[in-house]
């Protein structure tokens, strides 16, 4: 629900010889809407409830200069289809895992946000050899039963909000800062939003939503071999810093850094901040060999 922008990604940080992109991509028995830009290790970006590609629009214009990097709409979200039966965080890897197969990609850095961040833990655990580092932003080991309330209260805002800006209004006040809204940025966000074509349907939100309401990575955390990044918003109210220092604490050698000022999303807030401290923590993991 928190697409950045629509404007395609410049096509000058594209290889001249590589597939077009965007396009869909066949993955884990589904058709993956895919986009990937520039050159370099490869970095693939994974997004959170009704996140598409756009939302990464800031890492994509902003990192291709040193990386190659694949975005893809989750299942359900934008131009990816949400297929019949359950939908679980482990399928959901599994589709990450599939798209890096098909793109023939065998490892690469993974960054995640919120569910994307749960998503791109599950693809460490359950295909370890595609990863080369982690970075989790806004991320947990399991809800609290705060943070499952506020999940719940999303699930059910979705359905009784008088309007799709009232929707986005109500759950943008959670994921971004005091400073954003007052400054205009979020009204620029809710905008771009509601112009979005390829918007998620309530219902697939819901069955996003409702696969992490009870996933816990608790006790397989340890087994993460992958150097990790866990990063925290000192004012998100959501997924706080106190539970993403469980996930660096569960996580072997994890490194944890809180951004004080910022809330669930400073990758689009403050996205050359961002973008800094996650592109030292792949230099330094592309350093070691």
């Amino acid at each position: 629900m928190t697409s950045v922008t629509d404007t395609p990604q410049p096509r000058a940080t594209r290889m001249a010889d590589a597939p077009a992109f965007p396009r869909m991509v066949a993955a884990n028995g589904i058709s993956i809407h895919v986009d990937q830009v520039g050159q370099g290790p490869d970095v693939l970006l994974i997004g959170g409830a009704g996140d598409t590609v756009e939302s990464w629009q800031l890492q994509l214009d902003g990192l291709a200069a040193r990386y190659r990097l694949t975005a893809f709409d989750n299942r359900g979200a934008g131009r990816t289809a949400m297929p019949g039966g359950a939908v679980t965080v482990e399928t959901m890897a599994d589709d990450a895992a599939g798209v890096l197969r098909a793109l023939g990609i065998p490892s690469a850095h993974v960054a995640g946000f919120s569910g994307g961040s749960i998503i791109a833990q599950e693809l460490a655990l359950r295909h370890p050899d595609m990863v080369r580092s982690l970075v989790l932003q806004s991320t947990w080991p399991v809800m609290d039963p705060y943070l499952r309330s506020w999940g719940l209260f999303v699930r059910w805002l979705v359905d009784v909000a008088p309007s799709e800006r009232a929707f986005l209004e109500g759950f943008f006040l959670d994921i971004y800062t005091a400073r954003a809204h007052n400054d205009g940025t979020v009204d620029q966000f809710v905008e771009e939003a509601l112009a979005f074509p390829h918007k998620q349907a309530p219902t697939d939100l819901q069955a996003f939503l409702d696969a992490f309401l009870d996933h816990d990575t608790s006790e397989r955390l340890p087994r993460i071999a992958a150097p990790a990044l866990v990063l925290a918003g000192g004012r998100d109210s959501t997924s706080r810093p106190e539970l993403c220092r469980a996930v660096a604490e569960l996580i072997p050698d994890a490194r944890f850094e809180v951004m004080e000022e910022e809330a669930h999303q400073p990758f689009q807030e403050v996205p050359h901040e961002w973008n800094a401290r996650v592109d030292a923590f792949w230099r330094e993991v592309e350093a070691r060999g």
